[in-house]
């Protein structure tokens, strides 16, 4: 990351547009409210309605999609056209493929000319948007994605950036604006800046300043689409201050973001009753594999250690283990080499594992916001 600034510095203006902050923008379309689609109206179009190239559909049907999800049929079409977008949804409903999908159809490949940039706060989830570009640019051989976080050697990053320059980079901040100060990657060329979980970088004021760097050395002339699944009403004017007339879209706004489809269960127990009932309950639950998550760092390990000394087949994410072995576990975990993973939150947001269909809260999260990102974090 750069050199720290005191507070007031971190609270500098953003860049401003030429905008009448008073007046309620019409874009705006709390989904949830207004002119909403009916479940009909939605799932009786497909990906084709949205003219996407050949090349994106035929990816898309490989990757087993039929219909466009909700947020996806409101998103899709405005933002393939270039508009700014402001997007909150709950986790699982589609908004990685929103952007990833939107940039692919825009991007027109340069050789050494970086024309796409998304920005998000963890390398796991870095790690993950970077994997879907690449699926979805399985027939588009000429476009390149490349991910860039720290705990990598910048070395190596930058023989990349020299040697096999990629036009969608993601990254998490602090790596990417070093490489960027260091002239390494130039943004001068970016048509695309893409935020995801925006609110969890835009509220931490040393990653909001890092940012807000980022985005003074892109152009003045880009689409700027921000996505997040919650995002209070204090942090949607700090959004709207990298944009010019986004369109926002709401959907399942605040107090609706609710949980369907899920069957949640909850069992009252004292702490030394938890860890034979998590023995039962993996003896007898039929699952194809299991998050369980817990507060902290040692009960992960200790955790962990007990389950693998019972001959479950458990591995264990944390903020204490190298990036390198973090990555290495939790790509092995996502192909299915294991079936049970122990974890903080440091894995619930924006995590998605397909073959993930139960999630056991061993201790309870401290919010309802960290509550929804662990419960859908086995979400497609």
């Amino acid at each position: 990351m750069g050199e720290l600034k005191d507070t007031e510095a971190y609270e500098e203006e953003l860049i401003d547009y030429e905008e009448e902050e008073e007046k309620a923008p019409d874009s705006a379309k709390p989904v949830a409210e207004s002119g909403k689609k009916g479940y009909v109206g939605i799932h009786s179009s497909g990906f084709r309605d949205f003219l996407l190239k050949p090349e994106l559909l035929r990816a898309i049907v490989d990757s087993g999609f039929e219909h466009p999800s909700e947020v996806q049929h409101e998103c899709i079409p405005q933002a393939i056209l270039g508009m700014d977008v402001i997007c909150q949804a709950k986790s699982g409903m589609g908004k990685t493929a929103v952007f990833v999908l939107s940039t692919l159809q825009q991007v027109d490949p340069v050789p050494g000319q970086v024309a796409a940039l998304v920005l998000c706060h963890t390398r796991e989830l870095a790690y993950q948007i970077c994997h879907e570009f690449e699926r979805f640019s399985t027939y588009l051989p000429d476009i390149k994605a490349a991910v860039f976080y720290g705990g990598v050697n910048i070395k190596v990053h930058k023989e990349l950036l020299k040697n096999e320059c990629p036009h969608i980079v993601v990254g998490t901040p602090g790596r990417i604006l070093a490489l960027a100060r260091d002239k390494d990657l130039g943004l001068k060329n970016v048509r695309h800046f893409i935020l995801d979980e925006c609110d969890k970088m835009l509220e931490s004021l040393d990653m909001r300043r890092d940012v807000q760097e980022i985005f003074k050395l892109t152009p003045h002339d880009k689409q700027v689409m921000m996505f997040s699944a919650t995002l209070s009403k204090e942090i949607r004017p700090v959004c709207k201050k990298f944009m010019q007339d986004p369109m926002e879209i709401y959907v399942d706004d605040e107090a609706k973001l609710t949980l369907h489809g899920l069957v949640q269960h909850y069992i009252k127990l004292q702490e030394t009753e938890k860890n034979r009932k998590l023995n039962d309950l993996l003896d007898a639950l039929d699952f194809n594999q299991v998050v369980i998550f817990v507060k902290s760092v040692s009960r992960a390990a200790e955790l962990n250690k007990l389950l693998v000394e019972c001959n479950f087949p458990s591995i264990c994410i944390h903020s204490a283990m190298s990036q390198e072995e973090r990555l290495k576990r939790y790509k092995g975990f996502k192909e299915g080499k294991q079936r049970i993973l122990v974890a903080t939150d440091l894995v619930g947001r924006g995590i998605d594992i397909e073959r993930v269909n139960i999630v056991i809260n061993y201790d309870m999260p401290d919010s309802a916001d960290t509550y929804l990102h662990r419960v859908t974090a086995g979400s497609i």
